[in-house]
């Protein structure tokens, strides 16, 4: 999960007709607008609502072709009940080895898929926003037993299996590195989905990596949890 940006392709809806007066018969009709035609543009969605766009369009596509999948990342956890700041793109998280199936039902729908030079994740976009399709989190394959636990949950009114809250908080912390270690940002994912987590199960998964543990130390002084 990535920072918020600013300089994405927002998603726009479609225009409603504008009504005009006919003109009046007795005075010669005004010079013919060339752009008169042109449906007129709404404005744009908000990002936040750009990428739920994109998360619902994409795993509803998931959903109707059968795949084995759980959302991830900061939709996962607005789904969950954090805030609605979503990060910069759309996560997902499937087996390694129904990456190809899962490229292929995505290209199926028009969507544009590519392989980036990470091997542990193909990207798509949707709607203008960039989406994750992510086969290792915490540099370890995704298993079934991880998506067998995901829960069912309404994201923006489309149902969708979802990160169970303690893998969330286990992939986020287990990620942490002397090269990624954003404490701020996670804070207030641990504080929201604080009492849906098994912390002990996340303790006893990040063993004795030094960044996760600075994390629990400061999550108990903060009487988080």
């Amino acid at each position: 999960m990535t920072q918020n940006g600013d300089d994405a392709t927002l998603v726009r809806r479609p225009g409603i007709p504008d009504f005009r007066l006919a003109p009046d018969q007795t005075e010669p009709a005004p010079p013919q607008d060339p752009q008169a035609d042109e449906p007129p543009q709404a404005l744009p969605l908000d990002r936040n609502q750009a990428i739920l766009e994109a998360a619902k369009q994409v795993g509803a596509l998931l959903k109707r072709k059968g795949h084995l999948f759980a959302l991830a990342g900061s939709v996962a956890v607005y789904a969950h009940g954090g805030e609605k700041n979503l990060q910069h793109d759309v996560d997902f998280a499937i087996r390694p080895e129904d990456a190809d199936a899962v490229a292929a039902t995505l290209r199926e729908a028009g969507l544009t898929v590519y392989t980036p030079p990470e091997d542990w994740l193909i990207k798509a976009t949707c709607f203008g926003q960039p989406v994750d399709i992510i086969f290792e989190l915490a540099h370890r394959p995704v298993g079934a037993d991880m998506l067998e636990r995901a829960e069912e949950v309404s994201v923006d009114s489309v149902r969708m299996p979802v990160l169970a809250p303690t893998d969330l908080l286990w992939s986020l912390l287990a990620a942490f590195s002397e090269h990624h270690c954003d404490f701020g940002a996670a804070l207030p994912i641990a504080r929201a989905l604080r009492e849906k987590v098994d912390w002990e199960r996340v303790r006893r998964e990040c063993g004795d990596a030094p960044m996760p543990a600075a994390f629990f130390f400061l999550l108990e002084r903060l009487n988080v949890i």
